[in-house]
């Protein structure tokens, strides 16, 4: 079968279509039969321009589970010559035809949490995410003798890391963290009491990112050991109160009946 391309008829303009090929609807059912059993194929849907002398055929498919495709014979006519020559036979989905999704590289549909124990999952030489430590150092505040010094040490003795977040990496990371369960958006910040910058259980992340992302260290927190940004919040922020109302209710005392004068039968 072909590609999955979808076709939609049009009317061949008889100027710019060649009659020959237009008129050879024989001609091409006659070499789908020789591939395709009569059972599967229907009626004649249409021709396509495709060219100066070619044209493309469409039939009906009626082969079971393949409803709304259609088998296309493509057609041409050598100059000067008066019959056609079949160029291609295949089937091809319509636009009512089911088709496979669109093929997704197994590294873009990788989640978080897929991952087991022994798996390896490597990054791709040149990843945007990534720059060479020595290229420009490990932070953004280092001055241009920090960066001088990284790129000779890196050099002369390879340590440390080999490479590390460039910009474009930092700024993903920083969208998908800040658009995720972790962000301002999610369902528990919005009900939030108070965000987590003023929460005595956040922990700065280091570098140009203090600014707007923490840690949270809450271990009664659904977000506990996660990224949060600083205007995320949960119910369980540190210095929530719960209104009196709220309180559950006390307790009655207990109550001894002393209007019967039963006694308690001995065990």
């Amino acid at each position: 079968m072909s590609e999955n391309r979808r076709v939609t008829l049009t009317p061949v303009a008889p100027s710019k279509a060649d009659a020959v090929v237009v008129a050879a609807v024989e001609a091409a059912r006659e070499a789908l039969l020789e591939d395709v059993d009569a059972r599967d194929v229907g009626e004649h849907l249409g021709a396509v321009a495709e060219g100066e002398r070619l044209a493309t055929h469409l039939f009906e498919c009626v082969r079971p589970g393949y409803q709304g495709w259609r088998w296309s014979v493509t057609v041409v006519r050598a100059s000067r010559q008066k019959s056609v020559t079949v160029d291609e036979i295949v089937l091809i989905p319509g636009e009512a035809a089911i088709v496979a999704p669109a093929w997704v590289p197994y590294r873009e549909r990788i989640k978080p949490g897929d991952l087991s124990p022994g798996d390896l999952l490597p990054v791709e030489e040149d990843d945007e995410r990534l720059v060479p430590t020595y290229a420009v150092g490990e932070d953004d505040d280092l001055s241009e003798d920090d960066v001088a010094q990284i790129r000779a040490v890196a050099r002369e003795l390879g340590l440390g890391r080999v490479r590390t977040l460039s910009l474009e990496g930092r700024e993903q990371a920083a969208q998908r963290w800040y658009d995720g369960l972790g962000g301002p958006e999610s369902p528990l910040a919005q009900s939030a009491p108070e965000p987590c910058r003023t929460c005595g259980f956040l922990i700065r992340v280091s570098g140009s990112l203090s600014e707007v992302f923490g840690v949270c260290a809450n271990g009664n927190a659904n977000d506990d050991g996660r990224v949060v940004s600083v205007d995320h919040g949960c119910g369980a922020h540190s210095e929530v109160k719960i209104a009196r109302t709220q309180q559950p209710l006390p307790l009655p005392d207990h109550v001894h009946d002393t209007v019967g004068d039963d006694e308690l039968e001995p065990l």
